[in-house]
C-alpha cells in the first residue's frame, strides 16, 4: 500500500471522531437550552388557526391558544379564546391575520360591530377618497394598507399670460384604507381601479378637497419600510427641458403667431375660393345670355320683311306726275354679333331667301 493512500486513511478517520466530538457538543448544549427553559413562566395566547382577511367573522374553530412566554405576551392580546369572543353579538376582523399569528384587540372590532373603514381609522383620522385612473392610481398596483405619496399638478397663468405647469408632493407616506368598495389587506391582483379612500388628519383632508378642484391628483407608491421626512421640491417645465419661463412664454407666443398666420391664410383662401364661385357663376350666366341672344338672331334672320307701302302722292294743281312703287330688293348679306365670354365678335353672313 502505498504512503498516500496510509495518510488519507488516518486523516479520514481523524475527522470523523472530530464531527462525532463537535455533534455531541451541540446536542449537550441543546438538552440544558431546553432544561433551562423548563424553568420559565408560560401563559397561554389565542392565535389564529387559519387565515383571516378584513371582514371575517371570529369563530371558536377559527381560533387556538398557544403557549407563550408570560413576560412577552403583546399589547393586545387575549388569553383565552372565551375572552375574545366575550360579549353581545360577533366579532370580526380588520385585517389580514396569518396562521399562528396573535389576534390582538386592534385587528378586531368590537362585539356586535362591522368591519367598516370607520373602525379602522386611527384616533383624530379621516378617510378621504380621491378620484384616479389606470395611470394616476400607478396602474392598479396599490392595494390597501400601502402608503402611497400625493401629487398634485397644476397650470396657472403668471402675469403676462403665459401658462406655467407644475408638479407639487402635496402628502406624503399616506396610507390607502381601500380601493375602490375593497379594503382587504391580503388582496394581491393588480386591479384598475376608479377611486382610492386614504386615511389622513382634518387638515390634510382639507387640503386633498381643495387641490381636487384645483387640478389633477396623482399617486406615487412608496416603500413598505420607508419613512416620513422626506425633502420635495416643486418641479417645472423648465426642470425637464432646462428651458426658462421666458422662453416657455417666447415660444408659446411664436406658436400662437404662427397658428394666427395660418387661420388668416385659411381665410384668405376661402375669400379666394368664395370669388372664384361668384365670377364662374357670372360667366355661366353671360353666356347663357350670349346663347339667348344668339337663338334670337337666328330666328329673326329668318323672317323675310315685309313690303313697305309708300303712300300715294299727292296731286299738284301745276304739275302731275305718275309715281309707281318698286318693290327694293333685300340686302344679300346681313351682319350678325356675338358674345364670345365678354367679347363681341361680329360675322358678315349671306342672307337666308
Amino acid at each position: 500500500m502505498r504512503a498516500n493512500t496510509v495518510i488519507m486513511i488516518i486523516l479520514a478517520c481523524v475527522f470523523g471522531v472530530l464531527a462525532v466530538v463537535l455533534a455531541n457538543i451541540w446536542l449537550a448544549n441543546q438538552r440544558n437550552a431546553l432544561a433551562s427553559t423548563d424553568n420559565v413562566k408560560r401563559d397561554t395566547v389565542v392565535v389564529a388557526a387559519v387565515p383571516l382577511k378584513f371582514g371575517d367573522t371570529l369563530t371558536a374553530d377559527k381560533l387556538q391558544e398557544i403557549a407563550w412566554p408570560a413576560g412577552a405576551v403583546p399589547a393586545g392580546a387575549f388569553k383565552t379564546t372565551k375572552d375574545l369572543l366575550a360579549g353581545q353579538g360577533t366579532k370580526q376582523a380588520l385585517q389580514t391575520i396569518g396562521v399562528n399569528e396573535p389576534v390582538l384587540a386592534g385587528k378586531i372590532t368590537g362585539p356586535g360591530q362591522r368591519a367598516t373603514l370607520s373602525a379602522v381609522l386611527g384616533e383624530g383620522m379621516k378617510a378621504v377618497s380621491i378620484r384616479v385612473n389606470d395611470v394616476l392610481g400607478v396602474a392598479g398596483f396599490v392595494f390597501p394598507g400601502d402608503r402611497v405619496d400625493i401629487l398634485l399638478t397644476r397650470t396657472t397663468q403668471d402675469g403676462g399670460g403665459a401658462p406655467k405647469s407644475f408638479v407639487d408632493v402635496l402628502l406624503q407616506s399616506v396610507k390607502v384604507l381601500a380601493v375602490d368598495q375593497v379594503a382587504d389587506e391580503s388582496k394581491d391582483s393588480p386591479l384598475v381601479v376608479k377611486a382610492v379612500t386614504v386615511e389622513v388628519n382634518t387638515k390634510d383632508a382639507q387640503k386633498l378637497t381643495l387641490a381636487a378642484g384645483a387640478g389633477q391628483l396623482s399617486l406615487a407608491l412608496r416603500q413598505a419600510a420607508a419613512g416620513k421626512g422626506e425633502e420635495t421640491e416643486r418641479v417645472t417645465l423648465s426642470d425637464l427641458t432646462g428651458e426658462t419661463p421666458e422662453d416657455v412664454a417666447k415660444r408659446q407666443a411664436e406658436l400662437d403667431r404662427q397658428k394666427a398666420a395660418e387661420a388668416a391664410a385659411a381665410a384668405d383662401r376661402k375669400r379666394a375660393e368664395d370669388a372664384r364661385k361668384q365670377s364662374d357663376e357670372k360667366i355661366a350666366g353671360l353666356a347663357q345670355a350670349v346663347e339667348r341672344v344668339g337663338s334670337q338672331i337666328d330666328q329673326l334672320s329668318k323672317v323675310k320683311p315685309a313690303p313697305t307701302v309708300a303712300p300715294a302722292p299727292q296731286p299738284q294743281e301745276v304739275v302731275k306726275e305718275v309715281v309707281k312703287y318698286v318693290q327694293p330688293e333685300p340686302p344679300a348679306r346681313a351682319t350678325i354679333g356675338v358674345f364670345r365670354g365678354v367679347k363681341l365678335e361680329t360675322y358678315d353672313v349671306p342672307r337666308q331667301r
